[in-house]
């Protein structure tokens, strides 16, 4: 049987950051290289199961960035990139982490842009030995927002908008971004919606979407951030996503020549979920010597 949202949540530790409670997975050896995962949008760090499983010799740290699955959910708190990159900096700290590979998705691809750009001017507290990458807003320029996000944003519309939500209505939203190699199960989306429902957090998921401002605000350092840090990349990434699909990698392909670059081009949005296999492999070809 899979490993449900609340099974997951409830194996979780929490550290504090901002003066909020962050859920945190730290599973595998100590002694291990660390990959870390940072998820995306609206969901949690559950997404990065499939892969899990798929791994030997890796240890996972992944938080649940702060208003999603497990983490605290501040209600009308402005809430930052940088707010969530200091959460991974503080989840490092907990478990002791000197060294790992970032794992980005969605949402979770700015926070890695943060996280980078801090390497870049001497403050990041961790070692980063290579980054893997699945579709998101590397370019805001490129970024294509669903309807329901443009609605989300709407600021009478949004409030609105999550009132009313439901898990079917959830399900519609991500049905629009998912891809045709594997089917969008029931059971799936409802362990989605059980970790954005958690602790009200529904009623907040338009308020989250803030982070497109954040990637305005900070293209350049960002863009710098991605094409500058002479790490090891791979971009595993799905080609159907309407939202960050093909046309994303096309600039990749061009920006980053000499990266790993991987359009699956039955895949949707979610690599992680929609074709763990190749995820994993990525990972595994990122694995420092030891």
């Amino acid at each position: 049987m899979p490993v449900v949202f609340d099974e997951w949540s409830a194996a979780a530790g929490t550290v504090e950051s901002g003066g909020l409670s962050v859920a945190v997975h730290d599973r595998g050896d100590p002694g291990d290289p660390v990959f870390t995962y940072c998820h995306g949008y609206p969901s949690s760090s559950h997404d990065v199961l499939p892969v899990l499983e798929l791994l030997e010799g890796w240890r996972l740290v992944a938080p649940d960035f702060i208003g999603f699955g497990a983490s605290d959910k501040p209600r009308g708190r402005r809430l930052t990139i940088a707010d969530q990159a200091d959460a991974v900096e503080a989840c490092w700290a907990r478990c002791g982490v000197e060294s790992t590979v970032l794992h980005c998705h969605d949402y979770g691809v700015s926070v890695g842009q943060e996280l980078l750009a801090r390497r870049a001017d001497g403050s990041l507290s961790v070692e980063v030995t290579a980054v893997v990458w699945h579709n998101g807003g590397l370019y805001p320029d490129l970024h294509r927002p669903t309807d329901g996000q443009k609605l989300l944003r709407d600021p009478e519309q949004g409030p609105e908008l999550v009132a009313s939500m439901t898990e079917e209505l959830f399900r519609a939203g991500i049905g629009v971004t998912w891809g045709t190699r594997v089917p969008m199960t029931d059971e799936l989306i409802h362990e989605m919606w059980v970790g954005m429902a958690r602790n009200d957090g529904v009623l907040m998921a338009h308020e989250l979407l803030h982070y497109m401002d954040d990637r305005v605000d900070n293209a350049d350092r960002w863009r710098s951030a991605l094409e500058d840090n002479g790490l090891p990349q791979s971009f595993v990434w799905g080609a159907l996503d309407p939202v960050s699909g093909a046309h994303v990698m096309e600039r990749l392909a061009e920006r980053l020549p000499r990266a790993d670059h991987q359009l699956l081009g039955d895949v949707g949005h979610w690599p992680t979920l929609e074709a763990p296999d190749e995820v994993a492999a990525a990972l595994d070809s990122h694995r420092p010597e030891q």
